[in-house]
């Protein structure tokens, strides 16, 4: 066995998941022929009654809505501005604002880029953000299907842990990215997320494994993934946070 599939199940194997579910596409979906026999009653391929809620994505109304939020997150990044609110900008090379999905349903929020995502722009791109890549897909989805930001948008220098004032003054920003992505589940990535996020001081190992409501979403704190670089063995409860998140986007609102 060779290729992505021997990648990804060493990756569950790393994670000691012994099981996977396997979503197959609709068209080799075992009840595919029944479920296709509806269409002619009105229905769709997933049963799903026509003029329901579950809109065809390129339809002009959907297509409008993600013009909108696009241009919204254009706006919020030209407020941004070319940041010296905090002492962060003398040591950047550039901002890392956010990437993805404007209208995901899940969202990931990290602490703060590294030398790697300093230097392309983009967050989650270096050793860390190439392991969240790999999680993001071990529940079905794309990173282009979700979006990832952090709570600060300049890296610290020496990657050093982001300070109160640096927070403060950067968080809004994201808050602001927050209410226009409108997800469902949020998940925090490490302490600082964590905390910022659920305005605690609580540690990250009492938070996970827990679910809290807070921006109208889901909000399900875990470890960072440049954690699980450091200590492989997290990647167990990591998992099990995914199976949690991958619940809640089964379960339809």
């Amino acid at each position: 066995m060779s290729g992505p599939l021997q990648h990804y199940l060493k990756f569950f194997e790393e994670m000691g998941i012994d099981s996977i579910r396997l979503n197959l596409p609709a068209s080799q979906h075992p009840q595919a022929s029944r479920l296709a026999g509806k269409e002619g009653r009105g229905e769709g391929a997933l049963g799903v009654k026509a003029g329901s809620a579950s809109e065809n994505v390129f339809s002009p109304p959907v297509l409008a809505r993600a013009a909108g939020r696009a241009a919204h997150m254009r706006e919020i990044r030209d407020d941004l501005g070319d940041c010296v609110r905090c002492k962060l900008h003398r040591h950047r090379t550039q901002i890392v604002f956010g990437a993805g999905a404007e209208h995901a349903e899940l969202m990931f929020v990290g602490e703060a880029p590294g030398a790697d995502e300093d230097a392309q722009g983009i967050p989650f791109v270096g050793r860390a953000g190439q392991l969240l890549t790999r999680i993001i897909e071990s529940i079905g989805l794309k990173r282009d299907q979700v979006y990832i930001a952090n709570i600060i948008k300049c890296r610290p220098p020496q990657n050093r842990n982001p300070e109160p004032d640096e927070i403060e003054k950067c968080s809004p920003f994201l808050l602001r990215q927050i209410a226009l992505i409108q997800p469902r589940i949020i998940c925090a990535l490490g302490k600082f997320a964590a905390q910022t996020l659920l305005e605690t001081t609580a540690p990250i190992s009492q938070l996970r494994g827990r679910v809290f409501d807070k921006f109208g979403a889901r909000v399900v704190p875990t470890f960072h993934p440049s954690y699980l670089l450091r200590n492989p063995a997290g990647k167990r409860e990591v998992w099990e946070d995914m199976k949690t998140i991958r619940r809640m986007l089964d379960e339809r609102p």
